[in-house]
């Protein structure tokens, strides 16, 4: 058994105050309860820790040397003790927050300057990651927070289909366990070239759409376009795939092809040449942020889940809040 921090305290008492029965009492400990302590410990160190000198009591030259060392213990957990509770009263610490692209664009900058402006002392590291890889970082202790969505439409499927390579990721088992909180419905739109007659209609059925090429996204993303096609009796042709939504929007300003956009993707729509038009049936996909249930009762980690919800609250055009 190793020596613990009692021991020391005990032992530095004992130098200070010439016996273990006014050590005790200074530590708010009974005699006996101080003789046991220094009795393991001499026990784990194997040679005694105490001598006795007429009526008292003092360390020996081991004893002296674990009893120097308790004033840097003690010093330590000081600052370990102020150094939590700063983190604990939100003026330290660092969340890591993981999202992805088109969150981190419209959604994180809102919530990270409500805590700079509530929370100045509290950091948070930022990065880049897609579901269902960002969820696994959480799970794996390498993420504190993370910014997924899941779509509506799903197969129910585990794992990934691998003749398209479309992520199919079962939605309901990939959160399961964790602390969820729901922060949006971003409604997904059909992007097409602005002249074409797609760009004209007020609403466009998913089965018009079956001899159309495609540009897809991210892998979640294509799952999605996927599953809607086979709903609507088809199964897309893509053309071509690509993560950045700037680049899925100049492809179809070229003219090369139609995609799936969604609400929170809407500002990378500059081109007067694309236009989005909404779905029939109605296409979402829910945002949410979610941790351990552990670390959502860290104030740091808590604090950064009430700004997602509240910069989610103030929203962007376009984009529902998830009731």
């Amino acid at each position: 058994m190793p020596l613990d921090v009692d021991v020391l305290r005990l032992l530095r008492a004992v130098s200070e105050e010439g016996s273990v029965s006014a050590a005790a009492r200074r530590l708010g400990v009974s005699q006996p309860a101080a003789s046991q302590q220094l009795r393991r410990a001499e026990r784990v160190m194997g040679t005694a820790l105490v001598e006795r000198v007429g009526r008292r009591s003092r360390p020996t030259e081991p004893g002296r040397v674990l009893a120097r060392h308790a004033v840097a213990v003690e010093a330590l957990l000081a600052v370990a003790e102020r150094e939590v509770q700063a983190v604990a009263g939100l003026a330290a610490g660092t969340v890591r927050l993981v999202a992805f692209p088109s969150a981190s664009a419209r959604l994180v900058p809102r919530a990270l300057a409500a805590l700079r402006a509530a929370h100045p002392g509290l950091q948070v590291a930022l990065q880049e990651v897609e579901p269902p890889d960002s969820v696994r970082l959480v799970r794996d202790g390498e993420a504190d927070v993370v910014v997924t969505f899941s779509y509506d439409l799903t197969d129910g499927t585990d794992g990934t289909d691998g003749t398209d390579g479309t992520d199919r990721t079962d939605r309901v088992s990939d959160l399961a366990g964790l602390h969820v909180a729901p922060l949006l419905l971003d409604e997904v739109r059909l992007a097409v070239r602005g002249d074409t007659a797609w760009a004209r209609r007020d609403r466009v059925a998913v089965a018009e759409l079956s001899d159309e090429d495609w540009i897809a996204g991210c892998p979640r993303c294509r799952g999605h376009l996927v599953d809607l096609a086979a709903a609507a009796g088809f199964r897309p042709r893509l053309r071509y795939e690509t993560d950045d939504y700037v680049a899925v929007l100049g492809l179809v300003a070229e003219g090369l092809g139609v995609a799936l956009l969604p609400g929170l993707a809407g500002s990378h729509v500059a081109d007067r040449d694309v236009v989005t038009v909404p779905l029939d049936p109605v296409a979402r996909r829910r945002v949410v942020a979610v941790t351990t249930p552990d670390l959502a009762r860290v104030p740091a980690v808590a604090a950064v889940l009430q700004a997602l919800v509240g910069s989610a609250t103030d929203r962007p055009s376009g984009v529902a809040v998830s009731r």
